[in-house]
């Protein structure tokens, strides 16, 4: 018996954007669906979550791990908006994305999916596309980064995966 090949395609997710990406455009992201999407449609073995760590979070880390997301945690800091005064933690997740893709994972997977629209990842997508391993961009925003248009063939918006899921 011939022994098959398997793909093992890895998401590489910026946690944050996919979150207010999702929310910008009203979608009720169910990120147990999205995984099983990753799963079903894009044969992700793994599917990398980064995100920045907040111990008030530990439901949503249960919820998210449930679904077979391998959470990268990223120390937050108490952040003041200097316009509006509001409050917030600030955990950029940037630096951990790329290294995880490019470095600690890099002979571990055959493609990546990387989810973001950040324009601070277009050295990344360079690299990954000169190695043969970019599959897919979802761009979780509308507008994403203007620095992603020569990837345009590989990025696929989070509203179209969301329109299929719905017409169904």
């Amino acid at each position: 018996m011939k022994k098959q090949n398997i793909i093992k395609n890895y998401a590489f997710i910026d946690g944050n954007n996919l979150y207010l990406g999702a929310k910008s455009q009203n979608i009720d992201l169910n990120y147990g669906e999205f995984r099983k999407y990753l799963r079903s449609k894009m044969n992700v073995n793994k599917a990398f979550l980064f995100i920045g760590y907040d111990v008030h979070n530990t439901p949503l880390y249960n919820y998210l791990q449930s679904h077979g997301y391998i959470l990268i945690f990223k120390p937050t800091i108490p952040y003041t908006d200097e316009t509006t005064g509001e409050r917030t933690m600030k955990g950029n997740v940037d630096a951990e994305l790329v290294l995880y893709s490019s470095a600690i994972e890099f002979n571990n997977y055959d493609k990546a999916i990387i989810v973001s629209s950040d324009g601070d990842f277009t050295c990344l997508m360079r690299y990954l596309v000169d190695n043969n391993k970019l599959a897919k961009i979802i761009t979780p925003t509308l507008r994403y980064s203007k620095l992603l248009k020569p990837y345009n063939k590989l990025i696929l918006p989070l509203a179209t995966i969301y329109q299929k899921r719905v017409k169904k």
